[in-house]
């Protein structure tokens, strides 16, 4: 992405939060928040963390991609049975990614975020947690909200999102419907001032 010398100076929101403002009322980023994986001039990559996919269990994934079979799948340890699925995006939803702790790193596929938050994206972190021994804190997103150069820049601009630091606690809350309000305290905002055509000043 080309920028003329006096332009502001480009800024990453890798390892923060997108907050969809209430003009995305529609569609799959509707009062989402979006925990950004990746930020480069060249595109942008997050996991919306607070939408369930409530029709998936996790122990029924396991069987469909032959982690365990199905004897296994009613014996899973706990921390397996509290594992969430979510849909992380429009973006590859047959693709799984786990967002995790950093107690768990796979040499190969494991990338760092920030904030000790990870995101590994193979089958290697499914069976681990299968086993029990994989991170002590997971979410499994289906799918990712992805951008090509300049489109989450000139979305911010337009009043499509809020930016917000990360907080940890808030990937891994169960509470989903908490989630975005708790977000939006972060910076000190309430759901309820919010308004679809708020300008910049």
């Amino acid at each position: 992405m080309l920028r003329s010398p006096d332009s502001a100076p480009w800024q990453s929101y890798e390892g923060q939060f997108l907050i969809a403002m209430p003009n995305l009322r529609d569609g799959p980023f509707a009062r989402s928040v979006v925990y950004m994986c990746a930020h480069r001039e060249d595109g942008a990559m997050g996991i919306v963390i607070n939408h369930r996919a409530e029709e998936i269990e996790f122990s029924r994934l396991l069987v469909q991609l032959d982690v365990v079979g199905e004897a296994e799948a009613i014996r899973l340890p706990a921390s397996a049975e509290r594992m969430r699925v979510l849909r992380g995006g429009p973006v590859d939803t047959s693709r799984g990614f786990v967002l995790h702790s950093g107690d768990y790193r796979a040499a190969e596929s494991t990338v760092p975020i920030g904030g000790g938050v990870c995101l590994t994206a193979t089958l290697d972190i499914l069976k681990a947690i299968a086993r029990g021994s994989g991170p002590s804190q997971a979410v499994l997103a289906l799918g990712y909200a992805g951008w090509s150069s300049g489109q989450l820049e000139s979305e911010i601009l337009a009043n499509g999102w809020l930016v917000s630091p990360a907080d940890s606690r808030l990937i891994f809350d169960a509470d989903f419907d908490a989630i975005y309000d708790r977000a939006l305290a972060l910076i000190g905002v309430n759901a309820a001032w919010l308004s679809s055509d708020a300008g910049h000043a």
